[in-house]
């Protein structure tokens, strides 16, 4: 975060060249804002910023958050997210008070994103963009700059342990359907072929994600 505070500045040639100092958070003002999606997290302990001598305020907060974000799971495991973090400040009306703005462009923060996503895992980030728009409430205008995020599903250990397992099971069931073999020999292997498919329902039900109205094709095949 970086804001303006005209009343707190100096010349540094009166105060032996010092052009920067770090003070406590409550020493001066600070933007009060939060995340719109946050389920909960962790509060940062960084309650410092750097007050620079031309009034310029600096804060760096990290969180870890947890966030609300719906999810389309019917082309699950080859499904696509758009996840919306929004920050926003409900205190101060965004026409004369309070207004937000991106310092930086998309492409320059997905690329510091890309740096801190975890690559070897189930999500694949693929694009960030920033939406600044000025929210109506009770008649009054307050200021929300919110980050879309594309990610895309890894579907590579669902392919392995799911789909070609399922596919092989059918397969395999046709071809003792119209295979040479005596009833009781197709018998037997149906009842092989039901136990099998009723184990991969089961792996199949606690592997799908559950929160979406639709569920996935998969699941309904």
């Amino acid at each position: 975060q970086e804001w303006q505070n005209p009343f707190a500045t100096w010349d540094p040639r009166d105060f032996c060249n010092i052009s920067e100092i770090v003070l406590p958070m409550d020493t001066y003002w600070s933007p009060p804002i939060f995340i719109l999606e946050r389920v909960n997290g962790q509060n940062p302990e960084l309650n410092y910023m750097v007050l620079m001598h031309n009034g310029s305020f600096n804060s760096t907060r990290p969180y870890q958050v947890t966030l609300t974000c719906s999810l389309i799971i019917l082309k699950f495991p080859f499904d696509t997210q758009m996840c919306n973090l929004s920050i926003a400040s409900f205190l101060y009306p965004a026409v004369t008070d309070f207004v937000m703005k991106t310092r930086r462009t998309p492409a320059e923060m997905m690329k510091d994103s890309e740096s801190f996503f975890l690559t070897d895992g189930e999500w694949k980030f693929t694009n960030l963009s920033i939406i600044e728009y000025t929210e109506m409430v009770d008649d009054k205008g307050f200021s929300v700059v919110t980050y879309v995020i594309s990610m895309e599903r890894r579907p590579t250990l669902y392919i392995l342990n799911l789909i070609l397992p399922t596919c092989a099971l059918y397969l395999l069931d046709m071809a003792v359907l119209f295979g040479p073999s005596s009833l009781e020999e197709k018998i037997n292997f149906q009842i092989a072929i039901i136990l099998g498919s009723s184990m991969l329902a089961v792996i199949l039900n606690n592997s799908l994600p559950t929160s979406s109205n639709k569920p996935p094709i998969i699941g309904t095949h």
